[in-house]
């Protein structure tokens, strides 16, 4: 009999805040973290903005972690090793309780961060920093758990697929309790004249806050963002029995390769549109019971069109009854940490019906005609709802949550 998996604990540090609670009121306020890059000289960069996270971070890691340790990480290592210990707290579970060896660490990292911008980087600490898998250990070790604990790099949907194999392993009974999430940042001058030869980021500068604009006909690439998301998954009735705090269910899932294209999404959105139908029959669900879809939404000229094409295709007529909107209008583009970043703003749009909306779109292209949620937040009571991500390499997750 396969165990049903709720979410008791959840964290959030971006560029609209450094807990849940601040992030979820600047997301429903519509607000936008995109700034000027602060982090290096962006003269010789096109891209000059980016979502950056406040510098009250750095006060905030100090606080959670040990100084011997901090040393040894990068910054995006210890944005996900507070995330996770700020989600732990949320959860108020007690590993004490519990048997370790049926707790684990899943966390979706892209890269570490270790770049030009990184700073303190020795021949002592080098080797550390630059492990993928560092941020799950980190987090292990911190609560001496002795389930499997790993990084998966799927690009922009590696938290996604860190999130779907959590749940795997408590549905399926291998563990009780998984954090699960992702951590990234590629704020830095090579990925970001990496991305500008590939026509791939805004070069809408000017004013910053205006240049993440998904679903709009003037889109013109990607914003950069970065952060941190973490979630604590539990065996339902376990959760239940120590009367913790359920903020939804993770109901299934689809994880999907395109085999077309290292950078372009399958034309006409084919791939998407398969990896939700999966979802949406992995999680015993219909097109009638989805409420609310939290889009990969990028503000690029294809992925907003071949999503979109890819909701009419599995939904069909339903797809206009659908709200849906894009978190990185206001994000920008968190990489390998998007995925659970995303997934936590669709689980608090079921506890607490509202939908936060796509921003910025004040010039629809008329190709695309569903209900983005334009620029102002929704009160809905939703009971199921998708969030999509959808990665370079044709790496696609779709999650279903259920209220």
């Amino acid at each position: 009999m396969k165990r049903e998996v709720v979410i008791t604990g959840m964290s959030l540090i971006t560029s609209l805040g450094l807990s849940l609670e601040e992030n979820w009121k600047n997301l429903c306020a519509g607000k936008s973290g995109i700034t000027k890059i602060t982090h290096f000289d962006v003269s010789q960069c096109a891209t000059k903005i980016a979502a950056q996270v406040p510098s009250g971070f750095e006060a905030l890691s100090k606080s959670h972690i040990r100084k011997r340790a901090a040393g040894q990480m990068t910054r995006v290592t210890r944005m996900g090793v507070t995330a996770a210990k700020m989600a732990v707290a949320d959860s108020g579970i007690d590993f004490e309780n519990l048997d370790r060896g049926r707790c684990s660490v899943i966390m979706g990292v892209v890269n570490t961060g270790n770049s030009s911008v990184e700073q303190g980087t020795t021949p002592q600490n080098t080797v550390f920093k630059s492990m993928t898998n560092s941020l799950p250990a980190w987090i292990s070790l911190e609560y001496q758990l002795t389930g499997p604990n790993f990084a998966v790099n799927t690009a922009c949907a590696s938290s996604a697929y860190a999130l779907a194999f959590g749940y795997e392993m408590i549905r399926d009974g291998q563990a009780d309790v998984v954090i699960v999430g992702g951590a990234d940042s590629i704020v830095n001058p090579e990925e970001i004249q990496g991305f500008n030869a590939l026509y791939a980021l805004s070069v809408a500068n000017d004013p910053p806050e205006r240049a993440s604009k998904p679903f709009s006909k003037d889109r013109d690439g990607f914003v950069i963002g970065e952060g941190s998301g973490v979630m604590v998954l539990e065996e339902k009735t376990m959760a239940q029995n120590r009367g913790a705090h359920l903020y939804a269910e993770i109901a299934g899932y689809a994880l999907t390769s395109e085999g077309y294209n290292i950078m372009a999404p399958m034309t006409d959105g084919e791939g998407m549109a398969r990896t939700i139908h999966l979802a949406l029959e992995n999680a015993g669900v219909s097109i009638n019971d989805i409420g609310y879809i939290n889009a990969h939404g990028t503000s690029t000229e294809l992925n907003d069109r071949y999503e979109t094409m890819a909701i009419k295709k599995v939904f069909n007529e339903k797809a206009y009854q659908i709200p849906v909107s894009s978190s990185k209008s206001m994000l920008g583009h968190t990489i390998g940490a998007s995925g659970a970043i995303e997934a936590i703003i669709t689980a608090l749009a079921l506890e607490r019906g509202i939908i936060p909306p796509t921003i910025n779109y004040k010039d629809p292209d008329p190709d695309l005609d569903l209900d983005y949620v334009p620029n102002k937040a929704r009160e809905k009571n939703i009971l199921v709802a998708l969030s999509n991500s959808f990665g370079f390499g044709g790496h696609n997750a779709t999650i279903v949550m259920k209220k």
